[in-house]
This record gives C-alpha cells, structure tokens and sequence, in this order.
C-alpha cells in the first residue's frame, strides 16, 4: 500500500485485513475474552472503511485532494490492524497450562499496546474529508472510547508502582534507569557477551537478506522461543499471505508491539526490542525480559545500529519507507507538480560539508545559514534533512561554542516541525545531546532545546523515550531558573510529557510541584494559567496528589476560586475535585477552608466545564456533612 496516497485500493487493503481478522480469529484459551473483544471493536470499523472506499472511489471533486492530503492515518491504521491480527494468533494459541506466567504477562501486556496503537490511529482520520456520516462517526467514537478504557484496564494489570519495583533493585540497578548508551556496537567490549551476541546475530540477518533475492521470514529467534510465540506469529503471516502482500521477517518485528521495528535496542539479555515498547515495560515496574523473563541485570538499552541498518536497506529495498515527497532532485508541491531542486540541494549540501570543517569561522557561518534556511519554509526543512544534515547537526550540539550550539539545537528544532524529520531526529540519537544541552548551555539555547523537545514529544511514542532520558530534571530546572521565555517553554514542554502517565512519577520526583506551587504565588501572575494547566494533568497520579497536598497546595487553589481568571478558577475546581475524590481528609479540609462559597458562585456564573466540577464538589461536600 502506498503511503502517500489514500485510494480506493488502499480503503479495500484495510478491508481486507478488518475482515480476515474478523473472518481469521478463533478464539481460545486464557486470553478468549480479550481475542473476543478485540475483534468485536475491529468488525466495527467496518462500515467506516466501506464509506472511506466508496467516497475516494467516486467522481466526488474533493475525492482526489482528499486522497492526496492524508497519508499517514491510513498507514497507521494498516500497521495497527497488522499488530492485532499477529497478536490475536498469538494469543489464541497460548495456554496457560503449558506457558510460564512470564509469557501471559507478555501477551497481556502486548494487548495494552496494541489497543492504544489503535486507538491513536483512530483518532487521525480526518471524517469531513470523506464525508463520514454522522452514524458512522458516533461508531468510531464508541469504538475509541472501548479502546481507551480497554488500555486502561490492561495498565492497571500490567502496572507496579515503579517506585516499589525500582526500590528492589540494587543501586548499581537503579542509576541505570535513565541512563542513555550512545556508544556504537563496535565499543562493546569482548566481555558483554550478551550485547556482542546481539550484534553478530545482526550481522547474520544482514548476510541473509543480501544474499537472498526473494523476501521470506527470516527466523533468527528460536533460542529463546517462549513457547513458540515468535513461530507462531510467522506461521500465522504465512497462511493468511496474499500473492502481492509483503511479509515482515519476524526479526524485523519488535517481541512486544508486534510492528515493524525503526529504533530497536538491546536489553541486558540480548534480546532485541524497539525503544519505546520496552520503555513502556521498564516504566510498568517489569524487570524482567519480555521474551526471555530472565530477570535484567541492568536497565540500559543500547541501540541495535546493525539491525536498524539492515531494516533500512530491506525498507528501501520493498519501497516502504515513508515518502519526503523528493525525488531524483525533484520536490513534489503542494499541487501534485514538481520543482527541480537540484541546484538547492547541492548548494546544502556544501553547507552540511562544512559542518565539519576544520575553521572554526566556516563551520560557524554554516551552521548559522542552515539555521536560517530551515526557518523559511518547509520545502527547505525537506531539503536539509535529505542531505543527512540531521545526524551531523546532532553530533555538533556539545560542542564548546556556544554560538554553534545555538545554532544547531534551533536547526533541529525547526527541521523537527516538518513531521517526518521527526522521526529522524529521534533515529539519528538526537535526545541526550539535546538534554545535555537543556542541562549546561546558553539561556537561548536552553530555551530552544525545551522548545524542540516539545514539538518531538507531539508524536506519543517519544513521550516515552524523552522521558526516560532525564530530561524532565532539566526542563524542571528552566522552569524554575529559566528566563521568562525558557520557562514558557519548558511548562509547554512538561505539560505535553506529563500525558503519558510514566512520566508523572519523574516530574514529581523532580521537584515539580514545588516549582509550579511558587508560580502560581507569584505576585506578578504571569504563569498561574501554565502552572493551573500541568497540575490538573498531575492530580490524578497518586504520587503528585500526595505531593499537592504536603506542598499546602489546597488553600491556594481556593484563594483562586475566589479571585482567579474565569480559566484559572476552572482548572483550580477540577485539581480539587481530583484531590477530593475518595478522601475524606482533603474534603474536610476544603471545606474547613470555606471552599463552599466560591464553589457555589461558580455553578451560577463559571465556565461549562467549572459548573460541572463545582457541582460535583458540593455534592461531595454534601454527602461529607450527612455523615
């Protein structure tokens, strides 16, 4: 299927892989319910695939602008119903009475992602573009509600406090959490056996799919097999193969999500994951290996650049790779014509040469114009990362000059608003050099590396990644230290990785609520709605509403019932509903401090969402008297 454009064809690709998965499942075994609804909520998309096929297949004049101008739902949608059909063959086939306990959690835990990976492309479908009916739209609502509290109750099976499994660890274990290995495969030492069996493992799939003319599933993992999954999953693609589909080799295949790999590493065991499933794992409070459930020795995931390489070349080599719309020195516009590029192309890449030039001056005015290039238009960020611009910039952010530095984090960040670099920069090991320069450079360069970390924290797997790199401690520091505009964009920041809930703990253990209850006492007011905004995100962890509470958080958040802006008073109700929910002694509290008064103005005169929140309050404050 193409990723650049969403057809007929490609409509009637979704539909084939809805019905096969529908038409395919038996369900069976321990995980019968979970099948079962999986493929329910899937059967429900349906007639939302219908209506997609037969509009794009229409002589509608918006059909073909339509197909041109949204991509990527549809490749996620493809890579989502994928992951499910491989997962629900999986799973079908596991039994308890066979299996170790370690591999049930693993197929729980997949289910977790996969039903979030669906949801998440679910919610990119642009409905008035095709022209959903208003029925169909209410499906795909419900059927995305089901899948956000089927995440849910899957993360409160797979989740441990991480504090408590953390705790358990010896304390070489636990300075391991956050730290980021950069080194390159070639550094390992001959000792770590694991890491050096990893690599030559790599080196055989890299030997197999360059010899080989005809792709087929390359199946490297049978030392470790857990009871056949991996065997399964392949033989499951094989039997549902069509004479035009493209089959995955399984090594390819992250253990845990089931998808396509673009950044695996390897854990202490040698096994092979992509970065920010495993992540996701290590944040749940597991210390085991998924795939081995021999317990990690350490914490430390070292990136896999062997295999990522080889992926790379079977990608290119099967045309799957995400379209930059350049080709051939020609760019594709936004109306389906094509502009010669050539000369501009060459013209960077002698500045990206010059990136490494021995002059200090000349790499100094290259880094600058490139900067400035990558400011003007998107055309030009398209450019730029095509040269191979992105790993050299990143490779130059801890250099000594301050000016260079600058420069270069403001060049990621502004090659980082064009969707596609984003990933790139992730690939190219972009986030450490951008904390260390969050940690030790320049106000202006502090500022802009929060701001580039925000715009790549949009895409919700590096969430997961941004946060396990240390970079909240840094941005909560700017937040607290920073300049006016260094901590706008570090509460932009934080707020935005604080939606993943494994990052809620770290901000906490930061020291995040200190700094937020100081701006919202600040006399000057200038960052009470930023403050009001990430401490309503944070309250429903249970460590930040015990960190609110001890902070004497409660009789300011009332004070701004009394006097606040109309949107700082809605977001101080719904922080004390979520502290007041199930606990009596903070109740007591609001209402000791006379909380009932604001509360009741605001269900006559507040925002929609304040009345809600107001109102159920004295409810609560009600049924606390009545006691």
């Amino acid at each position: 299927m193409a990723a650049g454009v969403v057809s007929d064809a490609s409509a009637a690709f979704l539909l084939s892989l809805v019905h096969d998965i529908v038409l395919g499942n038996v369900a069976a075994g321990m995980f019968k319910k979970d099948c079962t609804d999986l493929v329910r909520r899937i059967a429900l998309l349906t007639h939302l695939l219908e209506e997609i096929r037969d509009f794009a297949a229409s002589d509608h004049p918006h059909a073909s602008s339509s197909s041109s101008s949204s991509s990527s739902w549809s490749a996620d949608l493809a890579v989502a119903l994928q992951a499910a059909k491989r997962l629900l063959s999986a799973a079908s086939a596991h039994h308890s009475v066979n299996s170790p306990d370690g591999a049930a959690k693993r197929i729980s835990f997949q289910f977790q992602c996969v039903t979030w990976k669906l949801e998440k492309s679910l919610a990119k479908i642009p409905f008035d573009q095709f022209q959903i009916s208003e029925e169909v739209q209410e499906q795909v609502a419900l059927v995305r509600a089901q899948l956000r509290r089927a995440t849910e109750r899957y993360g409160s099976l797979n989740s441990r406090k991480v504090s408590n499994a953390i705790s358990q660890l010896p304390e070489k274990e636990r300075s391991n959490t956050n730290h980021e290995i950069s080194a390159k495969l070639d550094s390992i030492p001959e000792s770590c056996t694991t890491l050096r069996h990893a690599a030559d493992k790599a080196t055989k799939i890299l030997e197999r799919v360059n010899s080989s003319s005809i792709p087929s599933v390359v199946c490297l993992s049978n030392e470790v097999d857990s009871k056949g999954q991996d065997n399964l999953a392949a033989k499951g693609a094989e039997q549902t193969k069509k004479p035009d589909t493209l089959v995955i080799p399984v090594d390819f295949l992250c253990p845990i999500s089931l998808e396509l790999m673009r950044d695996p590493v390897i854990v202490a065991t040698g096994q092979t994951y992509e970065r920010s499933y495993i992540q996701r794992w290590i944040d749940c409070g597991n210390v085991t290996c998924p795939k081995t459930q021999q317990k990690l020795e350490n914490l430390t995931l070292t990136p896999n650049y062997i295999l990522r390489s080889v992926i790379n070349q079977w990608c290119a080599k099967h045309n799957i790779e995400q379209p930059s719309g350049l080709a051939n020195g020609r760019l594709k516009k936004s109306d389906g014509s094509f502009c010669d590029v050539s000369g501009d192309m060459a013209a960077i890449q002698e500045l990206v040469s010059k990136l490494s030039s021995r002059c200090l001056e000349e790499r100094r005015a290259a880094v600058a114009e490139i900067r400035s290039l990558s400011k003007r238009s998107t055309d030009n960020r398209i450019l730029i990362a095509d040269t191979g611009a992105i790993p050299v910039l990143v490779n130059i952010l801890t250099t000594d000059d301050a000016s260079i530095q600058e420069h270069a984090v403001t060049s990621i960040l502004n090659l980082s608003i064009f969707e596609n670099n984003k990933s790139l920069i992730m690939l190219a090991g972009a986030v450490p050099s951008i904390v260390q320069v969050l940690r030790a450079g320049s106000m202006e360069a502090r500022e802009n590396a929060a701001a580039t970390l925000f715009s790549l924290s949009l895409a919700d797997e590096n969430k997961i990644i941004i946060g396990s790199s240390g970079a909240i401690p840094a941005l909560v520091d700017l937040l607290q230290n920073g300049s006016n505009r260094g901590k706008k964009d570090a509460a932009t920041a934080l707020f935005n990785l604080c939606i993943y809930q494994g990052n809620k703990g770290r901000a906490v253990r930061a020291g995040i609520i200190t700094a937020l209850l100081k701006m919202l006492t600040d006399s000057r007011n200038c960052m009470v709605d930023e403050a009001l905004t990430i401490l309503s995100i944070l309250a429903s962890n249970h460590d930040a509403k015990a960190a609110i509470v001890k902070a004497s958080t409660i009789p300011v958040l009332i004070d701004l019932l009394r006097t606040g802006l109309p949107r700082n008073k809605e977001n101080a109700a719904a922080i004390l509903l979520c502290l007041c929910k199930r606990d009596a002694e903070n109740l007591a509290c609001i209402s000791r401090l006379g909380a009932a008064v604001p509360l009741t103005e605001l269900t006559k005169g507040g925002t929609e969402r304040a009345k809600r929140k107001a109102t159920s309050l004295l409810e609560h404050l009600r049924k606390l008297q009545q006691l």
